[in-house]
């Protein structure tokens, strides 16, 4: 039994305890009274040393609780830091590639621009060439029909002698 039932017990005999007469006196059992007293006295240093004991174990949790939580607060601010730092370097991954991106916008751009004159002044060399070879095609052409005409002309001459005579040939002709 503990300190508590035996106060409870104590309680108990003095509340059944017979009451004087007009009087708030009761008569007790010394001996069962003092009996219970006795074994109050002897539980108390029990009751005493198991609060000490839970002041202690309470004191314990509390420190482990303590440790645990600063623990637990340490891995906290280390993974924050980590985060942190991943998402730094997140960031600057990103600026990085935006300027990558833009760097390779500005070359690509001036590249299509130097190969658009490449092929504009290959074009126009190619254009003055063509027009050149047209011009030689057109004189060749023209040397070849002349040269056909100058042919042809003594013999259409004659061939016109003989089909027409001269009054008709002197019509045709421009002055």
């Amino acid at each position: 039994m503990d300190v508590q039932e035996r106060l409870d017990e104590l309680a108990v005999l003095i509340e059944d305890a017979k009451s004087m007469p007009l009087s708030a006196s009761c008569i007790v059992n010394r001996a069962q009274v003092l009996d219970l007293i006795e074994e109050i006295r002897q539980l108390l240093p029990e009751s005493v040393q198991r609060a000490d004991e839970l002041l202690a174990d309470r004191e314990a949790v509390v420190q482990d609780g303590r440790r645990e939580a600063d623990r637990i607060l340490e891995r906290a601010r280390g993974e924050a830091d980590r985060l942190v730092s991943e998402h730094e370097v997140y960031l600057a991954a990103v600026a990085e590639s935006q300027a990558l991106a833009d760097l390779t916008a500005r070359e690509t751009a001036m590249m299509r621009k130097e190969t658009d004159d490449y092929i504009d002044a290959k074009l126009a060399t190619f254009e003055i060439t063509l027009h050149k070879t047209l011009q030689t095609v057109d004189r060749g052409r023209e040397r070849l029909r002349s040269q056909m005409y100058q042919e042809l002309a003594p013999t259409q001459a004659r061939a016109d002698d003989d089909v027409f005579d001269g009054a008709a040939y002197e019509e045709d002709r421009p002055e």
